[in-house]
């Protein structure tokens, strides 16, 4: 008996043929498979990258936050209104502009006063001129001034000076309150106790003097 040929018109042979041109290719079903997964893992990573990025930044204003009532003195006071509980962020901002504002305070006191010593510093430098200018008047004229005065010519200087004094003084307060004559006499003792006016008052007052006596 004699083997048939296998011819493409054999039935067999086109029925392996149709399987074998089966569009449902394995090869094809991996490579969507692999595809969409591909996708989906991308997608992971988009949204666990995203993740992060956000914990992170929730961790640097929490960090923030802990800092800020490290540093800032009235965070770490009791605040009995709100007992034992952790102080919430929008306490712990209001406590820190307030320090702020209390250092700003703080800072122009600061420079009011260092105002204050520099003037007396210049103050006294005045003084330490004038003395200087009366040692050396008494150096170079030793015999200047070796007739008394008597007492009556010092206290008309005195009271030339006292005159002089109280007339601005007089001027210058008012007694509407006792809280406005407090900030008069402050404002005059600035005003006009300052070394370089007292010092032409009494140059004024001595050389009226003079004129009387001479």
């Amino acid at each position: 008996m004699t083997e048939r040929g296998a011819s493409p018109e054999d039935p067999w042979v086109k029925v392996e043929y149709a399987y074998s041109d089966n569009s449902l290719d394995p090869d094809d079903e991996d490579s969507d498979y692999h595809q969409e997964s591909y996708k989906e893992s991308y997608k992971d990573r988009r949204r666990r990258a995203h993740t992060q990025a956000e914990q992170k930044r929730r961790d640097a204003i929490k960090r923030g936050y802990d800092d800020l009532q490290t540093i800032v003195p009235t965070c770490q006071q009791q605040d009995f209104s709100i007992g034992s509980q952790k102080l919430s962020k929008a306490i712990v901002l209001q406590k820190t502009i307030d320090y702020i504002q209390f250092l700003h305070k703080e800072k122009k006191k600061q420079e009011e006063e260092v105002s204050t010593l520099r003037k007396d510093v210049m103050a006294l430098k005045i003084m330490k001129v004038n003395y200087e200018q009366i040692v050396k008047a008494h150096q170079d004229n030793p015999h200047e001034g070796e007739d008394q005065v008597s007492d009556q010519v010092k206290f008309n200087v005195f009271q030339g000076i006292m005159d002089s004094l109280f007339q601005s003084f007089n001027a210058s307060i008012s007694m509407a309150s006792f809280q406005e004559l407090s900030a008069c006499v402050f404002s005059w003792i600035e005003e006009h106790c300052k070394p370089q006016t007292l010092r032409e008052i009494v140059i004024s007052v001595l050389h009226q003097l003079k004129n009387q006596l001479y």
